[in-house]
């Protein structure tokens, strides 16, 4: 077994343009460079990501995130031990940007490449950021996907549930479009939320009702426009301390059933009587700070330790695919130079795909 990998990882999945360097030495990984060009600008007129815009975008800049990461980390390709890509799920024109690329640098310079599950790139950064060892409880909570997963190793993944309908960064999302809030929703939902009252509104907490670990949070979604209309039918309009209030209460409804999702795919973890418990967070929604107090509370009540990624690690980034092909190639799994972009891409292939995940259809 080698002591000493160097990758460089390239993701382009939905709307962030990515390249980064990462290293590991002796178990311990190092990010040597980490280049992030987003598209929030070319997106904002239209309330959301466009798919072609941001296809054309990662064609335009991949090549160019490449060099800079490159240059920033001090590295050549002669340094340089294999090349990963998000090869899926995502939206497929830029998911093909990155993959073509990758394939044509492997191709001129003979290095391994390695296609990796954008889902298992978010899913494995704990291991990269704390070294977390297998098996550990993991929520996934992004703007695509939801779902709780027991990570036993690279590839290996067990979903305990998910989203039967809209992830929670798609309903943030939706949520701040409903408000006349910039996007993306969740920073704009989060800002508004501090200065609000989160009980003005009783908004429903979907599925705490039932059993297990499956959610839902496109009611949730509705709940929040039918107080809107509301408010402006008996106001004529909305106020900032109307807006605040409406984006408290959403915000604590969200956290409040990822908190009681949590404590039971919790239960089900620690039943495994794993060595070393942990609970680990990623996902652009793991960025929020009302959230990810709530979930470190049920892991401290679950007497499991509690990792969230730093915040430029918890949005979409090329770091994390490094490290999961530095994770892969170790364990042998190197793909072939006809690698090929896949707009979906189930975690746990044991299990049917997830119902729901957002308006673009089952992913995970």
């Amino acid at each position: 077994m080698r002591d000493r990998f160097t990758m460089l990882g390239l993701e382009s999945s939905c709307d962030d343009t990515a390249a980064a360097i990462v290293r590991r030495e002796q178990r311990t990984g190092r990010i040597l460079s980490s280049v992030v060009a987003g598209q929030t600008d070319l997106h904002a007129a239209f309330g959301g990501v466009v798919p072609e815009i941001a296809a054309r975008a990662h064609v335009e800049k991949i090549d160019l995130c490449v060099e800079e990461a490159l240059a920033k980390a001090g590295v050549g390709l002669d340094d340089i031990d294999g090349i990963a890509v998000t090869a899926g799920p995502g939206l497929i024109g830029g998911v093909l940007a990155g993959v073509m690329c990758a394939r044509g640098l492997a191709a001129a310079t003979g290095l391994p490449l390695i296609g990796v599950n954008h889902l298992a790139g978010h899913a494995l950064t704990p291991r990269l950021t704390d070294g977390l060892a297998f098996p550990y409880l993991m929520l996934l909570v992004s703007g695509g996907h939801c779902q709780f997963l027991i990570v036993e190793g690279p590839d290996r993944f067990r979903r305990l549930g998910g989203t039967i309908d809209d992830a929670p960064g798609e309903a943030f999302d939706k949520t701040a479009k409903l408000l006349g809030l910039p996007q993306p929703g969740g920073p704009s939902v989060e800002a508004a939320a501090r200065d609000g009252d989160p009980t003005r509104f009783a908004f429903p907490r979907p599925l705490l009702d039932r059993p297990g670990c499956d959610m839902s949070f496109s009611g949730l979604k509705t709940a929040l426009l039918r107080a809107r209309d509301e408010v402006i039918a008996k106001k004529c309009g909305l106020t900032e301390a109307d807006r605040a209030d409406l984006c408290a209460g959403f915000q604590a409804a969200v956290a409040d059933v990822l908190a009681e999702k949590s404590r039971r795919a919790l239960d089900a973890y620690t039943a495994l009587a794993p060595k070393l418990p942990a609970f680990a967070v990623a996902g652009g929604v793991a960025a929020n700070a009302r959230i990810r107090y709530c979930l470190a509370k049920v892991a401290a009540a679950a007497g499991a330790g509690f990792v969230a990624p730093p915040l430029a690690l918890c949005t979409d980034n090329a770091a994390m695919i490094a490290w999961a092909g530095i994770e892969r190639l170790e364990a042998g799994r190197i793909d072939a130079a006809d690698l090929v972009a896949r707009p979906r891409w189930p975690l746990d292939m044991g299990q049917a795909p997830l119902i729901g995940s957002g308006k673009k259809g089952a992913k995970a």
